[in-house]
């Protein structure tokens, strides 16, 4: 079986039934693809209308529910019985500065974090109880849960968060036979970091092709920004057999970025 960024011997996953959350659009669409290509049953799970359009043209099937709402997530997965694999990708990443005291700020930091951290740990509960013997959950991190990123910090943190809690149900479900891992992704041409390295620019008096710039100076591998399908062979690579023994870790995606 040949995957995505040719990614090759990836055995065990048709047939699978995976649930990928913040699948709409970037990396969680580009990673319910890469699943419905492997051969999975995949639902593609977003709190916007836009994931029925984009899910269909895939082949997924889609689900719409705010990640927060424990009603609606409840409701999403009500019809999706057996989970063999969960991918916990929505998320939120805007900047924070730790100066703003605005109602409007402070709203957005709580929103950060209940979506990045709540939201997962909502979604996680929820769908264990359709996840038996050998299921896999695979959570996205980013390289902002390793360093600190001035102006974003509610999603540093909650980035840190997601590695916490990965290492964290890695050791409470491993005695259900379910491991837990994450990716930890680098700079991918995303909606998000489109918007990230737009801010970044205009606070620094930079333009946007400088701070792309100095992305690409600190990555030892060339070629700027990933695209989606670039990362999704590592989230194939962790909900296949090929990595049964591991649990509790976070993979780098990063063009070497971070030393991990």
């Amino acid at each position: 079986m040949t995957g995505p960024a040719g990614v090759t011997g990836l055995s065990g996953l048709s047939g699978q039934r995976v649930l990928v959350t913040g699948a709409s659009r970037g990396i969680g669409l580009g990673v319910a693809r890469a699943f419905v290509e492997a051969g999975a049953t995949v639902w593609a799970l977003a709190e916007d209308a836009a994931v029925q359009d984009a899910a269909t043209a895939i082949g997924a099937r889609p689900l719409c529910a705010d990640v927060t709402d424990p009603r609606a997530v409840a409701g999403a997965l009500a019809g999706v019985g057996r989970l063999d694999v969960l991918v916990n990708n929505a998320g939120l990443e805007r900047i924070t500065p730790v100066d703003d005291h605005s109602p409007e700020a402070l709203a957005l930091f709580r929103r950060i974090l209940d979506i990045n951290v709540t939201g997962m740990a909502l979604v996680t509960g929820q769908a264990l109880a359709a996840m038996g013997q050998g299921a896999r959950i695979v959570n996205t991190a980013s390289i902002w849960g390793r360093v600190g990123e001035p102006l974003f910090g509610a999603y540093v943190a909650s980035k840190h968060a997601v590695i916490g809690l990965t290492k964290t149900w890695a050791r409470e479900l491993g005695p259900r036979g379910i491991r837990v891992n994450a990716v930890a992704p680098g700079w991918v041409r995303t909606e998000a970091a489109v918007r990230s390295a737009r801010v970044l620019a205009a606070r620094s008096g930079r333009d946007e092709g400088e701070i792309i710039a100095g992305v690409e100076a600190a990555q030892p591998l060339a070629g700027g920004l990933m695209e989606p399908e670039d990362i999704t062979g590592a989230y194939l690579f962790l909900a296949s057999p090929l990595s049964a023994n591991i649990t509790g870790q976070t993979l780098g995606i990063d063009r070497g970025e971070v030393p991990w």
